[in-house]
């Protein structure tokens, strides 16, 4: 489920294996995975492009040609890209491959089918669907910028840090940890947390961030090896996917809870919800 320390990991490993490199044909094995333009055409002016470098925004990749148009991809929940030798056949859930000069070949797999690519001209990329909207990046969060952005809001915590238009590279897994590492529950509706809540999350969210893409890092040969497949920060994770371990804090369970149509973990004592009181406690 690759979200931004994933998308980044990739980014860092793939892009020097493509540097120089032209485009010398294009396979689409699932024409839906082209966004932008239409198959032919994505393959026809592929086709003799020099990747240059990259670029990440959010959970976009963005590869640089030479020519200065724009290679986007969108990984959604399942995608992966990996280099391999031109002679070694596509695995099952291959949808795209673009064959390299040197002997080898990008391939995007994708076993859900909902990642997409766009082929754009120089100084069109802000054209891509859902990069136009897109919040900062959980670095860059301008002082205050959390709290006046969802003090008003009743949207679940959760839900809000997940919004892309809100923060940029938030997915399930990482909304969660940041929530754990700043003691709120997830289903707190935005507009009850206080000013130190949304201070604890702006100084929290780079630092968890930072730090899952610290422990995300793999060698060139590793990811390779695995077929981009392997995360490395699954032993680092002290909610996401836990449910019914102890907490390392606490030692109470985690707990899942589906909210909106997510799962979401959380230990219930260290991330208790305010119990409201009764209009007779109130008086």
């Amino acid at each position: 489920m690759p979200e931004l320390p994933e998308v980044e990991t990739i980014r860092r490993v793939i892009t020097p294996l493509l540097a120089q490199h032209t485009v010398t044909g294009v396979e689409v094995l699932c024409p839906t995975v082209i966004a932008h333009p239409s198959a032919d055409d994505f393959c026809a002016l592929v086709t003799g492009q020099t990747f240059e470098g990259s670029l990440r925004r959010g959970k976009y990749l963005r590869f640089l040609m030479r020519s200065g148009d724009t290679l986007t991809l969108h990984l959604r929940m399942t995608g992966g890209l990996v280099v391999l030798p031109c002679s070694e056949p596509p695995e099952k859930h291959t949808r795209l491959i673009l064959g390299l000069t040197g002997g080898v070949a990008l391939h995007f797999s994708d076993q859900r089918r909902l990642g997409r690519a766009w082929f754009l001209p120089k100084d069109t990329h802000d054209s891509v669907t859902g990069m136009q909207n897109l919040g900062p990046e959980p670095f860059d969060l301008p002082e205050g910028y959390l709290q006046n952005a969802l003090h008003a809001s009743r949207r679940a915590i959760k839900e809000a840090l997940m919004d892309q238009h809100i923060i940029a590279g938030i997915g399930n897994i990482y909304a969660d940890e940041i929530l754990y590492a700043a003691r709120i529950h997830p289903c707190m509706p935005c507009c009850t947390l206080s000013a130190e809540d949304y201070t604890r999350l702006s100084s929290l969210i780079p630092d968890r961030m930072t730090y899952f893409l610290a422990k995300n890092a793999i060698s060139t040969e590793d990811y390779q090896a695995t077929r981009g497949r392997e995360y490395r920060n699954t032993p680092c994770l002290l909610v996401y996917n836990r449910q019914g371990l102890p907490c390392a804090a606490c030692g109470m369970k985690i707990e899942k809870r589906f909210i909106c149509g997510r799962g979401s973990h959380f230990c219930p004592a260290c991330q208790s919800m305010p119990i409201a009181k009764t209009d007779r406690e109130s008086r």
